[in-house]
């Protein structure tokens, strides 16, 4: 899922749960409030400041998830407040508060909160007018009974322990399929180092050889003799460096954005007349990118050597503050309006859609063909 499929479904998950959290909280208010209007009614003024507690208290609900401590002091304080003036109506939105705040890992400050809460209730009994002080008891144990407050906050810490345990299994997961993977690519990369490794040192040895004996013969060795020798290092540093980043052995840095310029020199010993243009800032462009686009350089390159019988190739690169742009346009020869992707413009697609990028291959209006990839930056500090 590419990053802003991911925001977009993220924002409507918190909008959704936005919206069960106002519809708990309205169904709550209207309980309280109908509970308080079908019991007695104290005084006018009194009455509409309970009305307003009652409704505050249930309302207040809707913002647990954000902010649960202070839910829990809020809704604690309404259901002393109501009951000082008169109403006997449960806490139950206090009860909710208690299960969001110990859901959320509040446990301590959900304790102390609600042993005020439960000294405070008796004193509020009494300043609605009992004198009776098993009549102020009863009232305050009617308001809140411990076992209530017990049980809404062993299911908010029972809730956490699910929810902890899931995202421990799910992270389990996580890691054994990267360890799985990790393992996979180094099983691949160290056969193509076997398979790969003495082909192209006898490549690069009769290379060497060939140079030498030209050059002590007093001959123009050609261009193209020493390009093959080149190439020959040049796959070997690459597959030495590819199998020790594997093994996280190798000192040396791997090929990134500093590196085309070499690319750029290397294809023009062989004949291509090959410009390199790097406009923007290059610094602190994040190694990932770095790799992807030294990739897509030389993939592309090598397709003009190869495949396009052109004469020149132009390398462009763009270091904007978001994103990175390389473009590489030849013009060679096309063999139709939609080549076939082969395994090079395959790999490059997997590597820019891995970092979230854009790329786009195929033939110019005006002749020859063009690679073209966009890649997100988040510059490193």
């Amino acid at each position: 899922m590419s990053g802003g499929r991911a925001v977009a479904v993220a924002g409507r998950m918190r909008l959704g749960r936005g919206w069960v959290d106002w519809g708990i909280a309205g169904c709550v208010a209207a309980v309280l409030l109908v509970t308080g209007l079908a019991g007695e009614r104290p005084g006018t003024v009194a009455g509409v400041a309970g009305y307003g507690l009652l409704v505050g208290g249930g309302l207040a609900l809707a913002g647990r998830r954000r902010a649960p401590v202070v839910v829990l002091v809020v809704t604690g304080v309404c259901a002393v407040g109501y009951q000082a003036v008169g109403f006997e109506v449960p806490a139950v939105a206090y009860l909710f508060a208690v299960y969001a705040a110990v859901r959320a890992g509040h446990r301590a400050v959900t304790v102390a909160a609600s042993v005020v809460v439960l000294a405070a209730l008796p004193l509020a009994a009494l300043a609605s007018g009992l004198d009776d002080v098993g009549e102020v008891f009863a009232r305050a144990r009617g308001a809140l009974e411990i076992a209530w407050l017990v049980a809404a906050g062993a299911a908010g810490e029972a809730l956490r322990q699910a929810e902890r345990r899931a995202e421990e299994a799910e992270r389990t997961r996580e890691e054994t399929a990267r360890r799985r993977a990790d393992e996979e690519r180094l099983r691949i990369a160290r056969e193509l180092h076997d398979s790969l490794t003495h082909q192209i040192s006898i490549i690069k040895l009769q290379a060497e050889v060939a140079v030498h004996v030209a050059r002590r013969r007093g001959e123009e060795v050609p261009e193209a003799l020493l390009a093959i020798q080149e190439a020959g290092r040049e796959a070997n540093r690459e597959l030495r460096a590819t199998l020790g980043a594997l093994r996280d052995d190798d000192p040396s840095p791997p090929r990134g954005l500093d590196h085309v310029p070499e690319l750029v020199e290397r294809a023009r010993a062989i004949g291509l007349d090959a410009t390199l243009t790097i406009e923007g800032q290059r610094e602190n462009v994040p190694a990932a990118v770095g790799r992807t686009v030294y990739r897509i350089v030389q993939e592309s390159l090598t397709n003009v050597a190869r495949h396009a019988a052109s004469a020149t190739a132009a390398v462009r690169i763009d270091c904007r503050p978001d994103v990175l742009a390389v473009r590489v346009d030849d013009d060679g020869e096309t063999r139709g309006a939609d080549p076939v992707p082969g395994v090079g413009l395959l790999g490059m697609g997997e590597r820019v859609t891995a970092l979230g990028g854009t790329l786009r291959a195929g033939p110019r209006d005006e002749g020859g063909f063009t690679v073209q990839a966009e890649l997100p930056v988040e510059r490193t500090p």
